[in-house]
């Protein structure tokens, strides 16, 4: 039986990363980058497919295992019958080429030990070449070598799995160091693994310090952090989504896809996480990172991009790997990348308005790449997509991506009347009062008193729970709060929200059949909506529980299976520690980035109150459809009077979504 997701922990050097098992086993590492081949896939196959274990030789125990305090430095400590046993894991940040360095080391009386390494480039698939030369084993195949430095030889008799067996006394130390080099480099110099993982715990540990975050909940967000920046490929700044690709959302399942990528639709929250806690210039890089990605004609926009910025990701199945538990086919690449999704537009116009509004200079492309944006959205914005989850099924109108083309609409609107840019700011508010009245008559279904996945549909979203984070409306609104009621009323399972309504009757939305785990980043972004609400312990009462999700040492994958009480999805993933992070501050009363997305650049002007029923009335005016969501795109009928935004009614030639002046309430606990 393969380890739970859980019993892994990561290591990386901001370039690639390693999972390593609770059982002392690397089973997962691409070289030199995130998205590069795997020379360990035992995560995804079998031993056979690469693994390199150091742990007890004899039958032992797991006494603990932990990172050294703010740092991406893991010890593993092992008890056998004679002694206890400590192995150090860490990747130093990156020189020349990756190193992974492990040291093992006597704690307490005399412990044999076993290390066997298996090195398999390209998935798993190749055997390499393997030499001895001293104290150095190389493994060479195409374009991947790899070396081993030991302090102990390796025994070749069985060449395409070399071993060593050796004993370590209470304060001995033997040391491994495993380097990739490029083809036809020269072969690495040794290094001192001990000076190299004290030169990582300090350089992690530098970093960590940095954090602007001093709340309660200080180690799970200094570890999420940690985390995010170590999905962070430096060269570029790009940050992939996840490390692996295909650990399943269900287990035995086929939703098992490539998360090696990087995605426009984490932009804002991530910009907002790194800023709020300190890290001005890891912000700076994933604007930057942004513009250069999508640079270019707007109908070429991708949705997600490689971690330089490579449009073109194929999906291919390896057909040779059985899959984590079981769970096919195993994907390389993803085939997402040629989706159309409306809500990127939204998303990138968010991230660089943040940016603005945090005193970032824009530069003179990033506003006309903004201008051809908005200009290409004002003749799309109708158009079906495939929405923020990237379903396979047919095309439809989701309410969360006509809700990010308004976001696209007021973030331009914004950029002319607070930052004095130019641009033709009569033409973007009557979009942004169109799109407006569009959602809040097509999207929102007054029989059950809430917004639903898509147009016409009685499905819910967990991605509607975003509406007040983005400010489309104010979480006290009527709207909200019955589609919030609605969220936990049917879309959740044992307290954890699911991503989407999903059944049998449900399946022809994603062409998949039903079943995943919850989405972990769902149940934080209901927890920020509860906060806003004013329901401030039901919410630090929720992510509490969120936090007792984190496995040992911190981290989280994308999804959480109540019924088998088991992590699933790819590990560790960007979005869950992202929301972690910004719910945390939200908890902590100030601003945070959920309050300073929803009202930023609002020159102290905030959302009129939803207590106004004259409002209400307007915006749930019955448009001829009965009530139900549905109907044809366009403006209301001349004799209806159309949807306002909350707030007083406006005239009809008024913008529905100009907010009223009323101040903006400085933390959940107040106004609300």
């Amino acid at each position: 039986m393969p380890l739970r997701i859980e019993d892994y922990a990561l290591i990386g050097d901001t370039q690639t990363a390693a999972l390593v098992g609770s059982d002392g086993s690397i089973d997962w590492l691409c070289l030199p980058r995130f998205d590069s081949g795997a020379c360990f896939a035992a995560l995804l196959g079998d031993g056979g497919n690469g693994y390199w274990r150091v742990a007890p030789a004899g039958p032992h125990r797991l006494l603990g295992r932990r990172y050294r305090p703010d740092s991406l430095v893991l010890e593993t400590e092992f008890a056998d019958e004679d002694g206890v046993v400590r192995v150090t894991d860490c990747m130093p940040v990156r020189d020349e080429h990756p190193d992974l360095v492990r040291r093992v080391e006597g704690v307490q009386g005399r412990v044999r030990v076993r290390t066997e390494i298996a090195v398999r480039p390209d998935y798993g698939a190749i055997v390499p070449w393997t030499r001895k030369n001293g104290g150095r084993l190389s493994f060479v195949a195409g374009p991947d070598t790899l070396y081993l430095d030991s302090d102990m030889p390796f025994d070749l008799g069985r060449a395409e799995c070399p071993q060593a067996e050796f004993t370590v006394e209470e304060g001995e130390v033997v040391d491994f160091r495993l380097a990739w080099v490029a083809p036809q480099a020269p072969a690495p110099e040794r290094v001192d693994v001990g000076a190299a993982i004290e030169r990582t715990e300090r350089w992690w540990r530098d970093w960590a310090g940095r954090c602007g975050y001093d709340g309660e909940y200080r180690d799970a967000v200094v570890r999420s952090l940690i985390t995010l920046k170590a999905l962070t490929y430096s060269p570029s700044g790009g940050i992939v989504a996840a490390p692996t690709t295909s650990l399943p959302e269900q287990l035995g399942g086929v939703r098992n896809w490539d998360y090696r990528f990087c995605w426009i639709r984490d932009a804002t929250f991530t910009l907002l996480a790194l800023l709020n806690s300190g890290y001005d210039d890891e912000a700076v890089a994933w604007r930057q990172w942004l513009l250069r990605a999508v640079a270019g004609e707007p109908a070429q926009m991708r949705i997600m991009y490689g971690i330089q910025g490579e449009r073109r990701l194929p999906e291919v199945e390896l057909e040779w790997l059985a899959g984590y538990a079981g769970s096919q086919p195993v994907r390389v690449g993803n085939e997402a990348y040629l989706h159309w999704q409306l809500d990127v537009y939204g998303e990138l116009m968010d991230a660089l308005h943040q940016t603005r509004v945090r005193g970032i200079p824009p530069d003179d492309p990033a506003w006309d790449l903004q201008c051809a944006l908005m200009e290409f959205l004002e003749e799309h914005w109708r158009d079906p997509d495939n929405g923020i989850w990237e379903v396979r099924g047919p095309r439809r109108d989701f309410t969360h991506s006509k809700v990010m083309a308004w976001i696209a609409a007021d973030r331009a609107v914004k950029a002319v009347e607070e930052f004095g840019l130019e641009g033709p700011v009569e033409r973007w508010r009557r979009l942004r009062s169109e799109i407006f009245e569009d959602v809040c008559r097509h999207g929102f279904d007054t029989e059950r008193d809430t917004f639903t996945q898509f147009y016409g549909s009685r499905s819910l979203d967990g991605a509607l729970l975003l509406l007040s984070a983005v400010g489309f409306l104010p979480a006290e609104d009527p709207r909200m709060k019955g589609t919030v009621e609605a969220v936990q009323r049917e879309l959740m399972s044992d307290g954890f929200v699911m991503r989407y309504t999903m059944d049998e009757q449900t399946s022809e939305v994603d062409d998949l059949p039903p079943g995943e785990g919850a989405f972990l980043p769902c149940t934080f972004w209901l927890a920020d909506n509860l906060i806003m609400q004013g329901r401030v312990e039901e919410g630090r009462e929720l992510f509490e529980r969120l936090l007792g999700l984190c496995n040992d040492v911190g981290l989280l994958a994308e999804e959480y299976d109540p019924r088998a009480g088991r992590q699933v999805g790819n590990f560790p993933q960007a979005l869950s520690h992202i929301a972690l992070v910004n719910t945390a501050f939200h908890l902590q009363g100030d601003r945070g980035p959920i309050e300073q997305r929803a009202t930023a650049g609002r020159a102290g002007r905030g959302h009129a109150s939803s207590d106004e029923p004259s409002a209400l009335a307007a915006s749930r005016a019955d448009d001829g459809s009965g009530g139900q969501p549905g109907g044809p795109h366009g403006a209301a009928p001349a004799e209806k009077a159309a949807p306002a935004a909350p707030g007083s009614p406006a005239p009809a030639s008024a913008d529905p979504t100009a907010p009223a002046e009323q101040p903006v309430p400085s933390s959940p606990r107040e106004g609300g």
